[in-house]
Formats: C-alpha cells, structure tokens, sequence
C-alpha cells in the first residue's frame, strides 16, 4: 500500500492539502462534495500536485511540510519551477516531523489548530472517567472536559483507572452543562450510534479527524453516559454525528474504547512516536541451511520416513519448501541442528 499526499485548488482559488491510502478515491470524494468541511463548501476542485510515500508518517509529514509554504511556493512546486522555492522545499522531507503532539497546522487560514476536548457527558463512574483519560494521552489529547459526572470531581476511583495520565485528570474542567462545556468551540462532534431523530451530518472518525485538523478554531467531541449515550437534547448541541462502523448485531463500546477509536484517528494528522525498529539477526546463509537439511535427511532416510520409495523426490522437496519458509537465523539452524543431534542420540543426558 502507497500514500498520497496532494493539494487540490478549490473554486475560490484556495489551497487545500491533505493525504490519503486511495488518491481517485478520495479526489472523487471531494469532488462529490462528500468531504465535510472546506472543499465541500468550495466545489468544483483541481488536482494540483501529488506524491506517493511508502507510509502513512512519510506522508503526514509531508503534508504538514507542503501545508506550511507560503501560496506562492506551492505555486512554484506546482510548475516544478525548483528556483522559485526555498532550498528547503527541493525534496519534500521522508523523515518524520516534530513528536510535539499539541497544535496541527491550518495551512488554509494560517492558524494554529487546537486538539479537540474531549466532553464526557454525565459520565457514572470515575474508573471509566480515568480509562477515557489513558486512552486520549495514548494519543496526545489532554483537553477533558466534565458535565454532571454522577459522583462528583474530583473522583478518587479516576486516578488509579488512568495508569499515570494524571494530567489530564488534573486539569479535568467540569461544567452543569453541555452548552457550557462547549461555549468557547467552535465545531461539536456528537458520537452515537443513532441519529435519534435529529437530522445532522454523520461521518466517520476518520472524516471527523481530517476536518477538525482543517479547523479554524477548537473542535469538541461529545461521548455520552455509560448505560444510556447521548440524549437528544445533547446531540441537538452538535453540528455533527460521528459514528464508528461496528457490527450491527453487537454495536456495543464502553466510554474508554469510544474515546480511544476517536482519539487515534485524530492522532494520524500528527506526529506521534512511533514504535522503535528492532533489528533482526541476519538470515543464515545457504550453506548453513544445506547441512542442518542434509542432517535432517539422512535422519530421516534411517527412520524409514521416506515411504514408498516413487515418493522420495516429491517428500523431500516438500520438506524443503517447508523449512525454507521461516528464514532461519544462523542462531535457529545452529538450534535446530542441537534438537536434531539430540534425537539421532549424538548427545547423551548429562548425570
């Protein structure tokens, strides 16, 4: 799988830049307007320029990269006019931004995009309250904010339920309300299953994290009480629906899992870090592999494995396909030629 990052032009002559796992499909999908957000208030919108990275991070990065230039250096990547743009901007960068997790940029409006708040709504117990503040600081959230948690703030049962993500709880700000929690954002997300009778946008995570990153202004996402989600009255608050694809015949997610799906779709339009590579010992070399199958085959021939005898060459080759598959280290064939010698009885049991 490759990913793309792209500019479009949209209608007004604004830039747009984003990545994807599936250029024509996504290009299709702004151009149907079926984008929420910037490029479906400004259709019809033009291509200007893509390109492929091996992973998603290389294309993060290069998004935020391309994002950052001023509009007459996009102008200048676009007629591939090198001259005309910083020394810095002859290669678009394959190695990972900054690990600061805080603020994405809005290369549209050229402001810094706040992470969302996360607004637990009526939450029941502080252990769920605790397990919804690991799963966002997994992803680099901090923002909670508190509406009418049944048993009160602050709630001994949060702290031992978070596993060390005390800041969050810390800086927990609680309110009586919804609209109180939400006064200073400037989009609200609803998570539900259902529509409940209002009539708003649904999208997905994934669709709600790209517009959050496009902003301007903070974005909050609302996630209901335990036992009940979301009232209607809660969702009227909300400009949008966010609801996960799940198994319809078993749609249910608890407070911290509903959190953490949303909270790691986010998370893909920064730069986190990333596991460490592990390096491998080297694979053995072809004679090596040779004399452990040859000891394996003579082994094998003194057992009486190898019947009936039109079969020899079609057995044999089988093993072979077969203990060729693992890529064994000089370390495992050195092992395996150990249990080999133990069985033939080379190696007696020590007294």
């Amino acid at each position: 799988m490759t990913f793309s990052t792209y500019i479009l032009k949209c209608a007004d002559g604004k830039y747009y830049t984003g990545h994807t796992d599936d250029l024509e499909a996504r290009l299709a999908q702004h151009q149907n307007g079926e984008v929420p957000g910037w490029t479906s208030m400004r259709r019809p919108v033009e291509l200007m320029w893509s390109e492929a990275f091996e992973t998603r991070e290389e294309a993060i990065a290069a998004e935020v990269q391309v994002g950052n230039w001023s509009r007459a250096k996009k102008e200048a990547l676009f007629r591939g006019d090198w001259s005309g743009v910083s020394a810095a901007a002859r290669k678009i960068s394959r190695s990972a931004v900054s690990t600061s997790s805080t603020a994405t940029r809005n290369e549209r409006m050229g402001e810094t995009v706040p992470p969302p708040a996360i607004v637990l709504v009526r939450p029941q117990l502080g252990e769920n309250i605790g397990k919804a503040a690991r799963a966002m600081l997994n992803f680099g959230l901090t923002d909670m904010r508190l509406v009418a948690p049944r048993d009160g703030w602050p709630n001994p049962q949060a702290g031992p339920a978070a596993s060390g993500a005390d800041v969050v709880l810390a800086n927990a700000r609680v309110y009586d309300t919804v609209a109180e929690a939400v006064a200073d954002c400037a989009h609200v997300y609803a998570t539900t299953v259902r529509k409940r009778g209002v009539t708003k946008p649904v999208v997905t995570p994934e669709i709600a994290a790209r517009d959050i990153h496009a902003g301007p202004g903070t974005s909050a996402i609302l996630f209901g009480p335990e036992r009940s989600g979301l009232e209607t009255e809660d969702v009227a608050l909300a400009r949008t629906i966010v609801t996960v694809p799940i198994n319809p015949e078993f749609g249910s997610l608890n407070l911290a899992q509903a959190v953490i799906l949303v909270a790691y779709e986010w998370s893909k339009g920064v730069a986190l870090k990333s596991p460490p590579a592990v390096d491998l010992d080297p694979p053995a070399t072809q004679e090596e592999w040779e004399g452990m199958f040859a000891q394996l085959d003579t082994m094998l021939k003194a057992s009486g494995f190898y019947f009936p005898p039109d079969r020899v060459p079609s057995t044999r080759l089988s093993l072979r396909s077969l203990l060729t598959k693992p890529g064994w280290s000089s370390q495992e064939l050195r092992t395996m030629r150990g249990v080999l010698s133990a069985l033939e009885g080379k190696k007696r049991p020590r007294g």
